[in-house]
């Protein structure tokens, strides 16, 4: 028997849809790359997405077929996010710090129909235009007398002339909720980069999750700004979150220096504040030196990497922003665990809370997640015992776009497929998962494993060091031992003895690193991550003290 409820599908247009219609006031604010600042609300969004899906039936553009963005955070991406999926097309976001080889190959491997960039990437459009024989058309993200009078690129559109010309007289379809939403790359650290491909089902499903209290607990009463970029997985899913609770949209633009990003969050008050570590580096370091406070800020969520727990303590104890640790993968839309106490945990000491807040957290309604080891077998929840993390649920993918990669998916005995995500990680008995390392990353010393984030979070918390990345090298005894590369921060010294004797007492004594290297920069990726490959590859003539 049935239930007799309505069937309605979800879909990424009824996030609009509800947003104009219960909090179509509410505002958008953007950082545009003019370099002024842009104010519009959910209503004027829903008008403009509307013309935008008129725009590409008038383009022909077919059910599915593809729509490309090389843009930051702003109004007209978010115009997209709905406009584009909402008509039944698929919105593929790219990552313009790619190299253009790699753009230019997703691009063709997307078989988008159309792009649209900011006005920054007009460089990065003319290096790879010519190589892209599916896009159809080019629109610039700006307004028609911004166009330069030779740009490079044959019958480049500015996009406020090719939307201004339609009306926002337009219903949006309806059609199976697990047709395509939005695409996302992975970074291609290994072979060609791998399409996730997302339905409106994962989407909206991911959508209501996010927003749950014990995940970002966003609402109406919210300011959101989003530095996590909306060419990386979604924003985390953030603006369509945002569309479902009504909250403020603050976006920064190109504009993510520590400076122009704590000057946006005074100005528009805001609350809530979502990005990777390396933002909050450059904004710490802003505000310390100036003895600035934050009189908005309540919370921030930070992922992509491991937060460093002395990053943790100086937001929780210096400025009174609560810390939120999430973790994920573009892979799974993105969102796995979030890191919340419980009920039980609120009258812990505090040095017993920042044990389980250094975690990444727990896992979501929404995301099953359990560590295995080599023979495939399910490990304990204790805390202690480190296996392989493998995770399956309605908003993490199946298989990869056009099947690059082959079939992804370990099926457990009763068939189900579990998605290994490559990392290395504990469960306590809370169900708090924490990462201790890639699968790749992680060291072997004489048979025992050694965590690199652990090393690399001991050496952030020295107030000399900016940025630590720890890797093994080759050992004739013991396999391999860890060495510690590290940035110092401008104006400090450290010697690498006083370093190592740091670590003394932090961590078992056959744990700590056998070196200290000094370097001026430790190469990042695409997407805020340290790129350790890049990093052993600078190494490749080093070789550990006595041998």
């Amino acid at each position: 028997m049935l239930g007799l409820m309505q069937s309605q599908p979800l879909l990424i247009s009824s996030l609009i849809e509800f947003a104009e219609r219960h909090h179509g006031d509410a505002e958008i604010v953007s950082r545009r790359v003019e370099g002024d600042i842009h104010r519009y609300t959910y209503r004027d969004l829903g008008a403009r997405a509307r013309r935008l899906a008129n725009a590409l039936d008038a383009q022909q553009l077919q059910f599915s077929d593809r729509v490309a963005t090389l843009a930051w955070n702003g109004y007209r991406h978010m115009e997209m996010y709905f406009g584009v999926s909402g008509s039944g097309r698929v919105l593929h976001t790219i990552n313009p710090r790619l190299h253009p080889d790699q753009i230019a190959w997703i691009v063709n491997h997307a078989e988008d129909q159309v792009l649209c960039f900011d006005m920054t990437f007009l460089p990065l459009v003319q290096a790879v235009h010519a190589r892209c024989p599916s896009v159809k058309l080019w629109v610039a993200l700006c307004d028609a007398d911004r166009l330069p009078a030779d740009t490079g690129v044959p019958g480049l559109v500015s996009y406020e002339a090719w939307i201004g010309a339609q009306t926002a007289d337009y219903a949006w379809p309806e059609f199976d909720e697990n047709s395509a939403s939005s695409m996302c790359y992975t970074s291609g650290t290994t072979g060609n980069p791998k399409a996730a491909l997302y339905s409106h089902r994962s989407t909206t499903l991911h959508a209501y999750a996010a927003a749950l209290p014990d995940v970002m607990c966003l609402s109406a009463r919210d300011a959101v700004l989003p530095v996590v970029p909306m060419f990386h997985v979604n924003a985390w899913g953030i603006p369509y979150s945002a569309a479902l609770t009504g909250c403020k949209l603050v976006f920064p633009g190109p504009a993510l220096d520590g400076k122009s990003v704590y000057g946006l969050i005074e100005a528009e008050q805001v609350t809530y504040a979502a990005g990777v570590p390396t933002v909050w580096q450059m904004l710490l370091a802003h505000m310390k030196p100036a003895g600035l406070k934050f009189s908005s800020l309540k919370r921030t969520v930070i992922g992509g990497s491991a937060c460093p727990p002395a990053m943790i303590t100086a937001f929780q104890d210096g400025y009174d922003v609560t810390v939120l640790h999430a973790w994920g993968m573009t892979e799974m839309s993105p969102l796995g665990t979030l890191c919340t106490l419980k009920n039980k945990h609120l009258s812990l000491p505090k040095d017993e809370q920042m044990k389980i807040v250094q975690k990444q957290g727990r896992a979501i309604y929404g995301v099953d997640m359990k560590i295995v080891g080599g023979d495939g077998e399910e490990l304990p929840w204790d805390g202690k015992t480190y296996g392989d993390l493998l995770v399956k649920g309605p908003w993490i993918v199946d298989s990869y776009f056009k099947g690059e990669g082959g079939n992804p998916l370990v099926k457990d005995a009763r068939g189900r497929g579990w998605f290994p995500t490559g990392d290395v990680a504990t469960i306590d008995a809370d169900g708090f998962m924490q990462i201790t390392d890639r699968s790749k990353d992680v060291i072997k010393s004489g048979g025992e494993w050694i965590s690199s984030i652990d090393i690399e979070n001991i050496a952030m918390a020295h107030p000399a060091i900016q940025m630590a990345a720890c890797v093994g090298m080759p050992h004739p005894k013991w396999d391999e031992r860890p060495i510690v590369a590290v940035v110092k921060r401008p104006g400090t010294d450290v010697s690498k003895e006083e370093l190592l004797a740091f670590y003394e007492g932090k961590t078992a004594k056959w744990q700590i690193p056998d070196d200290v290297v000094f370097v001026d920069a430790i190469p990042i990726g695409a997407t805020g991550k340290m790129l350790k490959t890049k990093l052993r590859d600078q190494l490749k003539d080093y070789r550990l003290p006595g041998l």
